[in-house]
């Protein structure tokens, strides 16, 4: 009885929650300069490319749970890793690296109202 739920709701959704994941990684590595995979010191653009796209593909089309399973720690290794890299090398990082201070809101420097 229990795994008729599991069956009908909770592994659905998850699914859905991977295939989400793994197109979200895609469009972000297929967005990413090539050259600010090599010198962020990571595997080429081509490479994960074919390793998320292969987890789209296999999380859409094949629902094999060892595969999804491998294409989620690609798409964690990916949010996880790569991309802040891509973004310091690319210049897209805040706080202290941009130039701004540990005490910058949004709009400027906070200072308590002093």
């Amino acid at each position: 009885m229990l795994m008729n739920g599991f069956d009908n709701g909770v592994l659905p959704l998850l699914g859905f929650a991977m295939l989400g994941l793994a197109i979200a990684a895609f469009v972000f590595a297929l967005m990413a300069r090539e050259d600010a995979y090599r010198a962020a010191d990571k595997q080429t653009k081509t490479f994960w490319l074919v390793i998320l796209g292969v987890t789209v593909l296999v999380d859409f089309f094949l629902g094999m749970l060892f595969l999804e399973i491998a294409g989620l720690v690609a798409s964690i290794v990916f949010f996880v890793d790569v991309r802040p890299a891509l973004k310091q090398v690319s210049g897209g990082g805040r706080g202290r690296r941009s130039g701004g201070s540990s005490s910058d809101g949004p709009y400027g420097p906070y200072n308590g109202g002093r």
